[in-house]
């Protein structure tokens, strides 16, 4: 009798663990997001013959890095509960000092990657500190440093390319590791993968889900939330400058006219994975097909001959209509 419900048991173990493998699935927050994109890319690849072929699939993932570093840091802010609008500005700002210390100020190359992104880091933790300490929304501090950065990266340059003479750093923009896959692609994947770890692996990444949840209630529970906002700023910023010396490399000079539109993109990737925009909700798998199909999106269009005045409509109906799907998603989640 014994043997006989082992048995039993046995052959019942494969089918309960299918099915909850396959319930896992159903449940998957990016799974519909990952057949529309899958859908998506048969519509674009039946529109044009081009669209995949192994070269312009590694172009959009090239093009998908500078911005998504960058969505990817969203998200831990908008799960947080804040925004950040400043991330284009901040990148073109970072820029613009490359070419600033490296071409006008002799400094050596290295050390002044790092001090771009100390200065970065700064601007992100003024932001935090203003939301934590003085309560002004970051809707409202990232916006003034949407318009100064910005400012500031032409005051620096005279709105001029500041050309840098440096095969090495034009080979982190450009480059291509074994002769096919290109070094930015490269950047982009281990960014999801660290910042993903973070999120989902550590006490900080847990924070950051339980503050942009309830802050109130994190605070009773002993979780330093102005800490975590001023980190999470702090993160955002690191990631706008990173993009920014990046797209530097790829141009091969610092530049205050770059970056144009990268905080849209970036907020909308985001969106677009499901993350929340009242915060404690998002992940960073559903940013990643998020920043995917933008950047397939984008590709499409030039393969296809759409005007560029026409490209920016279609972005923006894009935002309109991932914030319209993200708030009925929102509505029609249970009450926990």
């Amino acid at each position: 009798m014994t043997n006989a419900l082992k048995d039993r048991s046995l052959a019942a173990s494969p089918r309960a663990s299918f099915t909850e493998t396959l319930g896992r699935i159903k449940n998957w927050q990016s799974l519909g997001l990952l057949i529309v994109l899958v859908l998506f890319y048969v519509a674009l690849s039946l529109a044009s013959p081009l669209f995949l072929t192994v070269g312009n699939q590694l172009a959009i993932l090239q093009n998908a890095a500078f911005f998504g570093i960058v969505a990817f840091a969203m998200t831990l802010v908008i799960v947080s509960g804040e925004i950040d609008i400043s991330v284009g500005s901040m990148a073109a700002l970072s820029s613009s000092m490359l070419g600033v210390l490296v071409v006008k100020q002799g400094v050596p190359f290295f050390v002044a990657v790092i001090l771009v992104m100390v200065v970065a880091v700064a601007f992100g933790g003024l932001t935090g500190v203003l939301r934590s300490y003085f309560g002004v929304p970051t809707f409202i501090s990232t916006l003034a440093l949407f318009l100064a950065l910005r400012g500031l990266a032409q005051l620096l340059t005279n709105n001029f390319p500041m050309p840098i003479p440096s095969e090495a750093f034009f080979y982190w923009g450009t480059g291509k590791l074994f002769g096919t896959i290109p070094v930015a692609a490269v950047y982009f994947v281990i960014a999801a993968i660290i910042i993903g770890v973070v999120a989902q692996k550590t006490v900080f990444g847990r924070s950051v889900y339980a503050v942009g949840g309830n802050a109130k209630a994190s605070t009773l529970s002993g979780i330093p939330v102005r800490r975590v906002k001023i980190v999470v700023m702090m993160i955002s910023a690191l990631a706008a400058s990173v993009a920014g010396l990046l797209q530097s490399a790829q141009l091969s000079s610092g530049n205050s006219t770059i970056a144009m539109g990268l905080e849209f993109d970036a907020i909308a990737a985001s969106i677009i994975g499901g993350t929340v925009l009242s915060g404690g909700k998002g992940t960073i798998v559903g940013t990643l097909i998020g920043v995917v199909f933008i950047a397939a999106l984008l590709n499409g269009m030039v393969l296809l001959g759409v005007n560029p005045y026409a490209q920016q409509v279609v972005r923006g109906a894009v935002v309109l209509i991932a914030v319209l799907v993200n708030v009925w998603r929102t509505r029609r989640a249970p009450i926990s």
